[in-house]
C-alpha cells in the first residue's frame, strides 16, 4: 500500500535527520533521470541486483555501454572460482553503488535483506557513494514491520525470481540495517509509486 502524503513527508524528514539525502519523484522515468544526474560520466558504478533498477532502466543505462565504468560488466568477464577475491574488490569499492532497500521505517532506518550479503560491504562502507532507488510502498512504521515485510512479501517474490533466473530458491541469509550515515554519502530516490519487491 502506498503511504499518504503526510507519512511520506514525515519519513523524508526522519531520513534527512539521520544523514541521508532524499529526492522524491513521481515515476520510473523521473527516478532514472534523478539517479543518472548524480553520477559523473566515467565514474565506476556497481548496479546491485534489484528489480527496481531493472524496471526503471537504470541498470541498462549503467551497464550497456553508456558513459560509466560498469563494475558489473567487469565482473561478468571474471571467473568466480579463480578470481573471487578480485571480484569482491571490484564490486565493493566503486565510486557509486546502486540498489534498493526492502523497507524504510518511519523513523528513518533503511532495511535490506540478502541471501549472500554480497552488496552489504559497499552499502555499509566500501562505496564512496550509495544511491538507493525505492518505491514508496516500502515505507513501514517500525523495524518489526520491516522484518515482516521482508519475510512475508519480499522473500516470496524474490524466491520466484531466483528460481526463474538461477534455478534455485532464495533465502534471507543476512539483514543490514542502516540507522545513520555521514551526510552526503547515501542518497535515496523515493518514487511515489509501487516498484520492486
Amino acid at each position: 500500500m502506498l503511504p499518504d502524503e503526510q507519512t511520506l513527508k514525515a519519513t523524508v524528514v526522519a531520513l534527512e535527520e539521520h544523514g541521508f539525502s532524499v529526492e522524491v519523484v513521481d515515476d520510473l522515468d523521473a527516478a532514472r533521470a534523478a539517479t543518472l544526474a548524480r553520477i559523473p560520466h566515467g565514474a565506476s558504478v556497481m548496479t546491485n541486483t534489484s528489480v527496481t533498477l531493472q524496471e526503471s532502466g537504470i541498470e541498462d543505462a549503467i551497464n550497456d555501454g553508456g558513459p560509466y565504468d560498469s563494475a558489473r560488466a567487469k565482473l561478468l568477464a571474471l571467473d568466480w572460482q579463480t578470481q573471487g577475491q578480485e571480484m569482491k574488490v571490484i564490486a565493493n569499492q566503486t565510486d557509486y553503488a546502486l540498489g534498493s532497500v526492502h523497507a524504510i521505517t518511519r523513523d528513518g532506518t533503511l532495511v535490506i535483506a540478502s541471501a549472500s550479503g554480497s552488496q552489504f560491504a559497499s552499502y555499509a562502507w566500501g562505496a564512496a557513494n550509495v544511491i538507493f532507488v525505492v518505491g514508496a510502498q516500502k515505507l513501514v512504521d517500525t523495524l518489526a514491520d520491516a522484518h515482516e515485510r521482508i519475510y512475508q512479501h519480499s522473500l516470496k517474490l524474490e524466491d520466484v525470481r531466483a528460481q526463474a533466473t538461477y534455478g534455485q530458491h532464495s533465502s534471507v541469509g543476512k539483514v543490514l540495517e542502516i540507522h545513520q550515515e555521514l551526510p552526503g554519502r547515501i542518497h535515496i530516490v523515493l518514487i511515489r509509486t509501487r516498484v520492486g519487491f
